[in-house]
């Protein structure tokens, strides 16, 4: 939708057109809510310890690119009905702070990265930071913050789903240390579609290369096409992989032209479907780490 057209959508037109892992305390009395993250991870971290009662949705299905998301007029009716919308922030979300305007939210708009310490590219900061287990902890303590203050009743609740939650993302951090761990530093050298992976790189030691910057808005050039290639050569480059909200034949045409091989699919900026191999935030960071290194352990 162009900026134009969500100017133009009226108040009036809006309004018409408009699970834990350990047991846990029994839920408050929580009335009903509603929730609305910007894309499918920064949802099921809010699903993972919002308060019975409260439904989370995210605007950015899986397997989409928020990068270049277009909203439409129900995208508008769902953030005039929510209790609390939450963003990434960083200028993950271009289309956010239009789309909240044109929608007539006057809520609370949560940034989930506020606070964390970013990686700086090109001058900017860049905005996955979800890429690194550690950094997560951050946002779930901005999350469940704004939740327990949305629904203070549910505070206790809250509280033990955050801290099950943490645990279980502490425990993650440790096995995926151990299955990097495993490869030689030397041969953690891979190719993604675009810059997304570089708070996973600096976290676990894995150098990623890239013909696209952090954001999917622009084609890359041809000459960063063949200094990427060059690197490939030079670097002794062997896995590459294709994400799964990027176009794989730019991927692809790499290792024809290198000899690298496809070593898969990694789940970078969205969830897979329900019922996939990265359905939720943890699924997805293990299915990342595993494919990485079992990738990597194959190449010469």
């Amino acid at each position: 939708m162009t900026d134009r057209a969500l100017l133009a959508m009226s108040r009036r037109n809006l309004l018409l057109a408009l699970g834990a892992a350990t047991t846990l305390p029994a839920p408050a009395a929580t009335p009903p809510g509603r929730v609305v993250a910007s894309f499918s991870i920064l949802a099921d971290m809010a699903r993972e310890i919002a308060p019975a009662g409260v439904e989370v949705t995210s605007l950015v299905r899986p397997d989409a690119d928020a990068h270049v998301f277009e909203p439409t007029p129900a995208d508008a009716r769902r953030l005039a009905q929510a209790d609390l919308v939450l963003v990434n922030g960083l200028g993950f979300e271009g289309w956010i702070e239009r789309l909240i305007k044109v929608s007539g939210y006057r809520g609370t708009t949560v940034v989930a990265t506020q606070g964390i310490a970013t990686r700086q590219v090109g001058g900017s900061a860049d905005p996955h930071a979800w890429q690194d287990l550690g950094l997560a902890q951050g946002y779930v303590g901005n999350l469940s913050r704004a939740l327990a203050a949305r629904w203070p009743e549910a505070a206790a609740e809250v509280e033990a789903r955050t801290a099950d939650y943490r645990a279980r993302l502490a425990a993650l951090d440790t096995q995926v240390r151990q299955w990097l761990g495993a490869v030689p530093r030397e041969k953690r050298r891979v190719i993604t579609s675009h810059d997304a992976f570089g708070y996973f790189g600096n976290a676990y030691g894995v150098d990623f290369l890239a013909p696209q910057g952090w954001t999917t808005r622009s084609e890359p050039s041809a000459a960063t096409v063949a200094r990427l290639l060059r690197q490939v050569r030079e670097q002794d480059v062997q896995a590459l992989f294709v994400e799964n909200i990027s176009d794989p034949r730019l991927v692809e045409r790499i290792a024809r032209e290198t000899g690298a091989r496809v070593g898969g699919t990694l789940y970078s900026d969205a969830l897979s479907a329900a019922g996939g191999p990265a359905d939720t935030y943890l699924r997805m960071f293990a299915h990342n780490a595993r494919s990485l290194a079992e990738a990597l352990s194959k190449t010469r």
